[in-house]
């Protein structure tokens, strides 16, 4: 037996229970760390479950940054340079990423905040999480205003990665959870994964088989 939800029932439930049933309807989603600085090197971290893949070649990444009812230092850091990075978060991290989404003021760094570490790499701007364990470089190369709710799409395209030498298999796939990455559902609750399967590409006239 399934509980039926209606539109109407969303628009009559209470702010913080709609917006945690909401966020949690899409499932599983990436979460990371997003380090910037401006251009006084004032570092900034925020965490974001709204990273997606949007092409391979050039290899882009989409956010999501949400209404600017107040002050948004990550965007406006990737807008202002042009750089920044994502950060898988893993198991190690998982609370001081989390706390990065606190409201800290402009001139206290969420690195020092959380304890986390700054890491710069190859005259990169923008730092990296040293705890992190796949660290993505990124250039920013458009933002797209979503009118509907005033949310903001950044696309940023991979200049460089760091991933752990034992993680990638001879066809390029990334073991995410030989990296330690993890995974979030809803606003506040990160999981752990376990793998089904890997599957074989599929096509009308070939058997589907598993990937060792």
């Amino acid at each position: 037996m399934k509980k039926y939800i209606t539109s109407e029932d969303i628009e009559t439930m209470d702010k913080q229970h709609c917006i945690n049933f909401i966020n949690s309807l899409g499932g599983f989603k990436s979460v990371c760390l997003v380090g910037t600085q401006n251009d006084q090197q004032q570092t900034n971290l925020a965490v974001f479950s709204s990273l997606v893949h949007l092409g391979s070649n050039p290899p882009l990444f989409g956010l999501i940054s949400r209404p600017a009812a107040y002050e948004r230092h990550t965007l406006e850091n990737l807008m202002t340079t042009g750089f920044y990075t994502i950060n898988h978060i893993n198991e190690g991290i998982y609370k001081q990423a989390h706390q990065t989404a606190a409201r800290y003021p402009r001139e206290l760094s969420e690195f020092d905040a959380t304890g986390l570490t700054t890491e710069y790499k190859n005259d990169f701007y923008a730092p990296f999480v040293a705890e992190s364990n796949i660290q993505l470089a990124m250039e920013f190369k458009q933002k797209i205003d979503i009118e509907l709710n005033n949310t903001v799409l950044i696309i940023g395209e991979l200049k460089a990665a760091y991933i752990p030498e034992n993680c990638q298999a001879a066809d390029g796939f990334l073991d995410l959870e030989m990296a330690n990455t993890v995974t979030c559902s809803g606003l506040d609750s990160y999981h752990k994964t376990t793998r089904l399967d890997r599957l074989s590409y599929a096509k009308p006239d070939k058997e589907i088989t598993s990937i060792l």
